[in-house]
């Protein structure tokens, strides 16, 4: 289902590549035409990564990347970047080293070998050069396509009990123009996920029908959650990257990453366990104008705080697309069954 945001403004683009029988794929974001500057956030545990570093204001490179891919295949997918590299090569985009160039793509894998599709599918490099080849800034998919087609969410009565998570994106504009955030969620999640209200949209079902709210679970301790990956079906990660328009430093970077996690606690109950492996991704452009704003007749640097807010506005509505367009397979339904697009 081709999703209605457009991140133009933002100099970015988004393109994905999908094994449907499989039930796995993953999802390029890249520069437009330029580097990107980066911070990275983790919450839990169970992470798999590539070149997270890159992504820090520690770095040598103090957080500029060229792109940051979102995959399945669980640390096998990890492997796909590789044709990420291949693309930005092949178009002149990286770190200059004389010789040549290096490019820098930071990646978050999610567990998505079971129980949906085959074990032994796994994103290749030549999917991920084909994402970055044909990555847009509008019109792509969401829904079960790309990272999020073999994306499950509440596990905590097991696979036969959950239903499907997938790929979401969502676009928040300050009132009058200047700043905009945009939030890329692969929601494949322990937990349950949650309207605004609070209310359970999607996650583990108990066997009348009704949701059994794994929070309320646990809080009880009526049932033992997964401590390792023995129980490989119930491995978990909620990957996510948020953006703005406005050009920010790896610092601020790194804390707009952090701040959004706000929105994992809002939308999934629970996250950020020991068995969720979360990471949320911030990026901007590496350079341009500060945005500022009006104040009392005076301009005034952009306040961080205003992005941070929106990021959290729009990861959490990123999270909600990702259940809400998602369609159901091998006998995990989805909110998107049975509706045309």
């Amino acid at each position: 289902m081709s999703g209605g945001a457009d991140l133009a403004r933002l100099g970015l683009a988004v393109g994905h590549a999908t094994d449907h029988s499989g039930a796995t794929g993953l999802t390029v974001v890249r520069g437009l035409s330029a580097p990107l500057r980066a911070g990275v956030a983790i919450f839990g545990r169970a992470t798999g990564s590539r070149e997270l570093h890159a992504a820090s204001p520690d770095h040598v490179g103090a957080g500029r990347i060229d792109a940051v891919m979102l995959t399945g295949g669980s640390a096998y997918g990890l492997d796909a970047a590789a044709g990420v590299m291949r693309w930005m090569e092949a178009h002149g985009r990286g770190v200059s080293v004389g010789a040549g160039i290096v490019p820098i793509v930071p990646a978050a894998v999610v567990f998505d070998l079971l129980p949906l599709g085959r074990f032994d599918a796994r994103p290749t490099a030549d999917m991920a050069f084909e994402a970055a080849d044909r990555a847009v800034s509008s019109g792509f998919g969401e829904g079960s396509v790309g990272a999020g087609a073999g994306a499950t969410v509440g596990k905590i009565l097991g696979p036969a009990r959950a239903m499907k998570g997938g790929f979401g994106c969502a676009v928040e504009e300050l009132p009058g123009g200047g700043v905009t955030v945009a939030a890329l969620a692969v929601v494949n999640a322990f937990g349950d996920v949650r309207d605004s209200s609070g209310a359970i949209l999607a996650g583990a079902r108990s066997a009348n029908g009704d949701f059994a709210d794994a929070a309320r679970l646990l809080r009880r301790g009526e049932i033992a959650p997964p401590i390792t990956f023995d129980d490989a079906s119930r491995s978990n990660t909620t990957v996510a990257v948020v953006a703005s328009s406005v050009p920010l430093n790896g610092v601020e970077l790194a804390q707009l990453a952090r701040a959004a996690g706000a929105a994992l606690y809002r939308r999934i109950t629970p996250c950020g366990t020991s068995v969720d492996g979360d990471i949320v991704f911030a990026v901007s452009p590496e350079s341009g104008d500060r945005w500022e704003l009006q104040v009392a007749g005076r301009r005034r640097p952009a306040a961080p705080l205003v992005i941070e807010s929106l990021a959290v506005e729009a990861l959490e509505r990123a999270i909600e697309r990702g259940v809400l367009l998602a369609r159901g397979r091998d006998g995990v339904p989805g909110l998107a069954d049975g509706h045309d697009g």
